[in-house]
């Protein structure tokens, strides 16, 4: 068990170090950006980020999900290729139909959604970048589920910092607004998706299959209801927000928002190494025991990141956006929180995937979408942005407690509830502890000051708290001393080179490339 905890842990590292050097660049120059875009740009990108979103959920047909599922099922290389032909050529023939109508209703939308039609050229280009993307996570999910971390890295983090270079040039240097954001991403797409084609190559043959499509179906669409309603708990806010206030709002509220979507670095680093991690470790006999001790640490970790997160996000956006962007902070504890409602849908729905009991997600998703149409038609009226932000977090709430339940029914697994109690009430006391930090000292010294203050808190009650197991405990104290005594010469290591873990020593010999039960290992 403990081989497989190190193992996610070491690709949830991989994954998050892409993520955080593109997430850290990008914030830097967030100064930047906002001398060149005005608040109205912004609510702009953001009502274009919600077609987007929406768009890959039609581009996708559920599919996505299905093909890493089935890759599992398949016995060879040539079942894997005929699996992955059949979703690119239906996906191919049905998708160019909906690019073609998107294009064509670009102007109703761009009425509809700024009252004129002076946004369909955007809309237009970011439906057809769209369309193109969704052909990536082919070669993606094969890169994951092989655990080649590095080079899904690679090309997640060469795309990403191709795309922040085109926007420098685009937005600042020949100074295009909005439109230089798009341009960009669309340029970037179509040089990667000549790379990208090395990866599609051993994928991708002459052949369909009508059975696999309707089982990839049948798994699939039960999932787009579900993706619906989790792109309306995702984007209502905004619409809701620019429909009762104005765009403006909406580019205030999407700053705040970005700050506290930044807990998704850790949580989209974690859904990238967690799911075929789950799906490799579903037929062992403790898999229940593993999933159980991996969702204590995510939820630690998650509820760490949120007490810092919101303690320094005051001063994180006075340090990095202009004063007319600094009311947005209000907004970023509350969207953070709902990140981490999110994360323990994440980690608490795996039940569902499992069992093959997809079809039970349109009722959870269902359920937390109405929740956050509900909140959002009482809340905005009355508390506008701030109204926004609480009913996010309501609608992550509903979610992850409903999707829990129905999981847990069909796949109970022996949560740690009294370590998760710690956990929540030392988060919570932690972010309290830093209302104490005295007010109206510099943002680089609050930011700091603030993040000690929470972090240490919140270790010293899980500690006083008896949280710790003693294995876990000698961990820590072997990770403090190799700290402090980094400078010195390097303390001898065992052959093995064995390492204690939750009171047991481990074997742990140099990484294989995969996993002892992926399918490359097993061929």
């Amino acid at each position: 068990m403990l081989a497989r905890i190190k193992g996610l842990v070491r690709n949830l590292a991989i994954y998050g170090l892409g993520d955080v050097a593109t997430s850290l660049v990008s914030l830097l120059l967030l100064p930047v950006y906002t001398r060149y875009l005005s608040p109205e740009d912004y609510g702009v990108i953001a009502m274009l980020l919600t077609i987007e979103a929406v768009a890959k959920i039609c581009f996708r047909w559920g599919v996505d999900t299905a093909f890493m599922r089935m890759y599992y099922d398949c016995a060879d290389q040539s079942g894997r290729q005929r699996l992955a032909s059949t979703i690119f050529f239906f996906l191919v023939a049905v998708n160019g139909s909906l690019l073609g109508l998107g294009v064509w209703g670009s102007g109703w939308l761009s009425a509809r959604l700024f009252g004129d039609g002076d946004q369909a050229l955007l809309i237009a280009l970011m439906i057809a970048n769209t369309f193109v993307v969704g052909f990536y996570f082919i070669p993606f999910q094969v890169l994951r589920i092989n655990e080649k971390s590095r080079a899904f890295i690679a090309l997640v983090f060469g795309r990403s910092a191709g795309t922040l270079v085109a926007r420098l040039v685009l937005v600042i240097g020949l100074q295009m607004g909005v439109l230089g954001i798009v341009v960009a991403d669309v340029l970037v797409t179509g040089i990667f998706t000549l790379v990208m084609t090395r990866w599609f190559a051993p994928l991708i043959r002459p052949v369909f299959s009508k059975a696999l499509m309707r089982q990839a179906l049948g798994f699939g669409l039960p999932r787009i209801p579900h993706s619906i309603a989790h792109q309306v708990i995702g984007v209502a806010d905004r619409y809701f927000l620019n429909a009762f206030a104005t765009l403006r709002d909406v580019g205030l509220y999407s700053i705040g928002a970005t700050f506290g979507l930044a807990l998704k670095l850790f949580l989209s680093a974690f859904e990238y190494a967690w799911t075929p991690f789950f799906l490799g470790v579903m037929k062992e006999p403790d898999a229940k025991q593993i999933y159980s001790k991996v969702s204590t640490y995510v939820v630690a970790v998650l509820v760490l990141l949120v007490a810092i997160l919101c303690a320094i996000a005051p001063d994180l956006i006075r340090l990095t956006t202009e004063a007319e962007f600094h009311a947005a902070a209000a907004v970023t504890p509350w969207i953070a929180l709902g990140v981490m409602f999110q994360g323990l849908y994440l980690v608490g729905s795996i039940g569902l995937i499992i069992t093959r009991r997809t079809s039970r997600y349109p009722l959870a998703t269902g359920i937390a979408a109405a929740a956050s149409v509900t909140a959002n038609v009482i809340l905005i009226p009355r508390f506008g942005s701030l109204g926004a932000a609480w009913s996010q977090t309501i609608a992550y709430a509903t979610l992850a407690a409903v999707t829990v339940t129905l999981s847990w029914r069909v796949y109970p697994i022996p949560y740690e509830w009294g370590r998760l109690a710690r956990i929540a009430a030392a988060g919570a006391v932690a972010f309290l502890a830093t209302t104490l930090v005295p007010a109206g000292i510099g943002p680089v010294v609050g930011i700091l000051l603030n993040g000690i203050v929470a972090s240490a808190t919140y270790g010293a009650l899980l500690f006083v708290a008896g949280f710790f197991h003693s294995g876990e405990l000698r961990v820590l104290n072997e990770v403090r001393l190799r700290v402090t005594t980094r400078t010195g010469p390097p303390a001898p290591q065992p052959e093995t080179n064995q390492v204690e873990m939750a009171g047991g020593l481990i074997d742990t010999p140099p990484e294989p490339p995969v996993s002892v039960d992926s399918p490359a290992r097993r061929r």
